[in-house]
């Protein structure tokens, strides 16, 4: 049986065939709650495209549930039987022997530039890299269908789907599978704020968004006007098939600060409840990372007491300290991460460094120069478990979002980066590392896409050369996102592992990982339980967690890691 959700429509019909052949054409009959049902023989069929024909309305649309579109975005669907992978992983517990992925060492991949080739079967022959370096899950930048070849993922408008470029479904249970087979877990980022621009025919289907509520791309989401049961219903069932029939780990959220949702029951409360039933179904851990722009603990608060449940969430105020106290950029949501500001009036860099190492966020109910209003929640550092909140020197969107895509490390010596890399690898938070970084790799990461649409694919060239132009920068020196070239120079260079200094800088974040892997270990931390100093000339600066102290030497570029019990760890 092939059915869709389309309580609007009068009629609808299902256009379907084998690959390539001419399509035949059957009316649906209609079902309770506005859906609608074919029970035509597929099973005739070796491999079956199909589509859907709203009020005799042509062209016929993709399946808004379609697990695969390997004609594109604006294709047919093809049936897929998530059930025919054979699975190897029946002893798996998740991540760290079923610790799960608090306090592990998360790594950031983007599929389509971590290996030149860009699919899932390539990016396993990477794999034992990972395993080397220690890092205990992968995150999987988001992997539904996108217009054209490449692009970040962000423009996902075919959410059940597997981008096919990258391999599609079968492709993506294999890399999992490969992963548990190493011991390494997996984490899908997941977009339920916004679809893309382009192929994005959910709104045909039904009330999926709403106009009470605009986001930053347009009207939000539908998930408290009327309709929006079915809406909600097709997030969370979206996020319980990744983890049960994808055996994925943990989902990321992107932007839940953008899940408008003013109704009994917030959205992300019942998407915990339910992956925690899921969780206990399959005997495994299974958790949810927000990225989160409230500076609240209440994402990671039980829903038992009136929390949201969140596993844990990003800390951009961590990366923000960091970022400002090692580079000395200032611009924009930097400025007040100098110190000297109504945010932090006493102190520079270091101070602000210190609050944010101990504390997790800087805007904790205080003024925020950047939103022109106080932000954030005061943080209770003795009974917040520091996992909660994922720490990090770089990620897709710090890195992305700058003008040409550079990397901190292009920013800095390679003994800065080995201080910032000690610092938020050895605190409280759940580390992650994004793609490269563990090797300083030379390669940017650039905003990219591959729209078909040629308005489209202008548009974004205007937008990003505008964006980027108020701020000081030619047009000519913004990478153009449509061109090949901006994708292909994004693609990790892994002949750099045996070059210097990319070849140290590796051996220093091994170092640093088996060290917290040794110290820290996978119990509870404390925010309370790190101190900072910061030294008179406000060029040295020392963090002492669990024992273990980070000296950095901001003059030499320099920084020695010190544990009880094992020897001195010094860069360079």
């Amino acid at each position: 049986m092939i059915e869709v959700w389309a309580p609007e429509a009068e009629q609808v019909e299902i256009e379907f065939g084998a690959p390539g052949q001419r399509p035949a054409r059957e009316p649906m009959a209609p079902a309770e709650g506005g859906w609608w049902r074919w029970e035509g023989d597929h099973t005739a069929y070796a491999e079956l495209d199909y589509a859907f024909v709203l009020d005799g309305e042509e062209p016929a649309l993709p399946d808004p549930r379609s697990a695969w579109q390997p004609q594109g975005v604006d294709g047919p669907s093809r049936l897929f039987d998530v059930h025919a992978h054979e699975w190897s992983d029946a002893g798996w517990r998740g991540p760290r022997g079923g610790a799960g992925t608090l306090g592990g060492v998360i790594y950031e991949l983007h599929v389509g530039t971590f290996t030149p080739e860009g699919t899932f079967d390539s990016a396993v022959g990477r794999l034992d890299h990972l395993v080397d370096l220690g890092v205990d899950v992968v995150e999987v930048l988001p992997v539904a269908a996108i217009p054209g070849r490449w692009g970040w993922g962000y423009d996902g408008v075919d959410l059940y789907a597997v981008h096919d470029a990258l391999g599609g479904p079968a492709a993506f249970q294999r890399f999992v599978d490969e992963c548990h087979a190493r011991g390494l877990g997996v984490c899908l980022d997941v977009v339920y704020n916004h679809l893309g621009p382009s192929g994005n025919y959910l709104g045909r289907f039904g009330p999926y968004f709403t106009q009470t509520h605009m986001t930053p791309w347009g009207p939000a989401v539908n998930l408290d006007a009327p309709g929006s049961h079915e809406v909600r219903a097709f997030i969370v069932e979206n996020a319980l098939r990744w983890l049960r029939d994808f055996h994925v780990d943990a989902l990321r959220l992107d932007a839940v600060h953008a899940l408008i949702d003013e109704g009994e029951r917030h959205l992300l409360a019942e998407l915990s409840d339910d992956v925690a039933a899921l969780s206990e179904a399959l005997g495994r851990p299974l958790d949810l990372i927000a990225e989160s722009d409230l500076n609240d603990t209440a994402m990671v608060t039980p829903t038992a007491d009136s929390g949201l449940g969140m596993t844990a969430q990003w800390a951009d105020d961590v990366h923000h300290g960091l970022h400002v106290a090692l580079t000395g950029e200032t611009q924009g949501y930097y400025e007040d991460f100098a110190g000297g500001t109504r945010t932090l009036p006493q102190g520079g860099p270091l101070d602000v460094l210190a609050k944010v190492l101990t504390r997790g966020f800087l805007h904790d109910g205080v003024w925020s120069s950047f939103r022109g209003c106080e932000w954030g929640k005061p943080i209770d550092v003795d009974g917040l478990d520091g996992r909660r909140l994922v720490t990090y020197l770089q990620t897709h969107d710090q890195v992305g979002n700058r003008a040409t895509g550079d990397r901190i490390t292009a920013l800095l010596t390679p003994g800065r980066a080995a201080i910032g890399a000690a610092l938020y690898l050895l605190g409280p938070g759940t580390p992650m590392i994004f793609m490269g970084e563990e090797f300083a790799a030379s390669s940017p990461w650039q905003f990219f896409t591959d729209f078909q649409d040629e308005g489209m694919a202008e548009a974004v060239r205007a937008g990003r050369r505008a964006e980027f132009g108020g701020h000081g920068w030619a047009a000519a020196e913004v990478p153009d996102p449509q061109s090949q070239g901006t994708r292909d120079a994004s693609v990790l260079r892994w002949e750099e592992l045996l070059s210097e200094p990319h070849a140290s800088l590796l051996g220093w974040y091994k170092q640093l990982i088996a060290l917290r892997r040794t110290v820290i270990g996978t119990s509870e931390t404390r925010f309370a339980d790190v101190t900072c100093d910061v030294g008179v000339d406000a060029r040295s600066f020392r963090m002492t967690h669990r024992g273990i102290s980070v000296a950095a030497d901001l003059v030499r570029d320099a920084v020695t890691v010190s544990a009880p019990g094992t020897p001195h760890l010094v860069f360079p």
